[in-house]
């Protein structure tokens, strides 16, 4: 043995220590291991427990096959079938209606396909109970992923709409029916009244009466129509006849139709347009009513002494949704801002605005008639042509409404 090498006992103390410190490393890994694997098997039943206890919205978790793997008591309630009898044994698609898929394409694809390339989906389908029973369902649909955060399939979480459908309709078809039953002896009264004021006999209080009655008469009657058109927007059947309009042209008519009211209110109102015109492809009665709702509302929403802004010219939109100058991939618009002078909309309120019946709590406060349909039927007309409106405003100093339409 020579001097450098270590003696027999000190190389036995050495490895008994690393042997005492790698055991001991071991025994720490044992126990974080033993933790970390506590911690999921909590968190796993915090989720199960949280899924269990959801008894009014089914939630149906799926592999990347579409094959059941998760099948809450709402799923069980709502579809008639036990989790036993459907978790690895029955896929999404089996109870959903056939014809519905294959009109979105077919199979998983046709649930899940807006999921993959959106990140979630949330639309209306067909849920066919174990009993043949057919439920009207809103599905939520997003990816799942494993611990490691990989793709492992899709959560489908549904809501019973069938009852809430069924009332949506049967108020539409009622809003439907009334409105065709007011039309027509609200025209007969209009046509009664035309014949009355044409009598040269009437004294000047008696046309005064016979106008007034004439001019709630026709209140009435846009009325009608506003429901009317609103029922067949949510029953698509909402069509338009589409041919070239030139866009100024209808501007200036919104303004002098709103011109006696808004000279009679004390609101000015300017227009400016292109002298050449602007061509767009569209309906020309429809893109009218939409530029008469947003004048109209603009001059009703802006006290004496204020002022109204009709401003249309040519643009560009780019994929991205922007108005910018001419460019590669943009598209030729033609954008009208109404801006007013008006009583604004508050920030929090502007997300409901084109909703049917909805009135921002400045008109209420300012007693401004109205009953909140305007706005959704141009926001209708807009996206039945391919367009945009959209709406800025700052309550107490003015709105401005821009309505996008392609060229």
């Amino acid at each position: 043995m020579t001097a450098l090498e270590p003696a027999p006992a000190e190389e036995l103390t050495r490895l008994r220590a690393e042997n005492a410190a790698l055991r001991a490393r071991v025994q720490h890994r044992d126990d974080e291991l033993e933790v970390a694997t506590r911690m999921l098997q909590a968190r796993a039943q915090t989720m199960t427990s949280v899924i269990d206890a959801v008894t009014e919205q089914s939630i149906i978790g799926t592999d990347v096959d579409g094959v059941v793997r998760v099948w809450n008591p709402g799923a069980e309630r709502m579809l008639g079938l036990p989790r036993a009898d459907v978790v690895r044994a029955r896929s999404i698609t089996e109870f959903h209606l056939p014809e519905e898929l294959a009109e979105a394409g077919g199979g998983l694809a046709a649930l899940v396909g807006t999921a993959q390339e959106q990140g979630s989906d949330v639309r209306d389908w067909t849920y066919v109970a174990a009993d043949g029973t057919e439920l009207t369902v809103s599905v939520a649909v997003t990816p799942r992923t494993d611990d490691r955060g990989v793709h492992a399939g899709w959560n489908f979480v549904g809501t019973d709409m069938t009852e809430a459908r069924a009332t949506e309709r049967m108020k539409d078809q009622f809003v439907s029916l009334v409105s065709h039953e007011l039309r027509t002896p609200l025209t007969s009264i209009l046509g009664y009244l035309e014949l009355l004021l044409d009598d040269p006999g009437l004294t000047d209080e008696q046309r005064q009466y016979l106008g007034t009655v004439e001019r709630n008469a026709q209140r009435l009657l846009r009325l009608v129509g506003d429901l009317l058109f609103t029922a067949q927007v949510d029953a698509g059947r909402f069509s338009l006849q589409p041919e070239d309009v030139d866009l100024a042209a209808v501007v200036r008519a919104a303004e002098e139709t709103v011109r006696v009211v808004a000279g009679a209110t004390g609101v000015e109102v300017s227009v400016d347009v292109p002298d050449g015109g602007l061509l767009v492809h569209g309906d020309a009665v429809r893109l009218g009513q939409a530029c008469d709702n947003l004048v109209a509302n603009a001059v009703k929403f802006t006290p004496a002494g204020g002022r109204v802004t009709l401003a249309l010219q040519a643009a560009w939109r780019t994929p991205d949704g922007g108005v910018e100058a001419p460019q590669d991939g943009a598209v030729p618009v033609a954008r009208l801002s109404v801006s007013d002078t008006g009583i604004g909309i508050p920030a929090g309120e502007q997300s409901q605005l084109f909703a049917r019946f909805f009135r921002a709590s400045t008109a209420r406060r300012h007693a401004v008639p109205g009953v909140g349909l305007g706005l959704a039927i141009t926001r209708a007309i807009a996206a039945a042509h391919d367009g945009t409106l959209e709406v800025s405003s700052v309550e107490g100093r003015g709105t401005t409404f821009t309505l996008t339409l392609p060229r």
